[in-house]
């Protein structure tokens, strides 16, 4: 846990951890980057202790939080495993502007 927090009792870790969770959930539009940042903080871990949680390196740790990669699938499961979590597929749900409700449905 990151030195610059008071030690949190099992129960309060824990607390912190579904609220991660539950927060991540919450955003579907948040980027990779963005919810790994969020899940590191709101947890109160340092990049070093998340990556040895989920057994990557500190450096790909590092790359995902600044957006320098996005990481292979393989290492999203890993950084999203440890809570429970698994890299998906959604769909997305666009408004449908009145420009491109004219236009012709195309046919089969």
């Amino acid at each position: 846990m990151d030195k610059r927090f008071n030690t949190l009792s099992v129960s309060e870790q824990l607390d912190l951890r579904k609220k991660a969770v539950e927060d991540v959930i919450a955003h579907p539009e948040w980027s990779l980057a963005q919810a790994v940042r969020h899940l590191k903080k709101t947890m109160r871990l340092t990049t070093a202790e998340m990556a040895k949680l989920s057994g990557v390196s500190a450096r790909t740790m590092q790359d995902i939080e600044q957006e320098r990669s996005e990481g292979t699938v393989q290492t999203m499961n890993r950084i999203l495993g440890m809570l429970g979590l698994r890299l998906g597929v959604t769909r997305i749900v666009r408004e449908q502007s009145s420009s491109t409700s004219n236009l012709p449905v195309p046919k089969a």
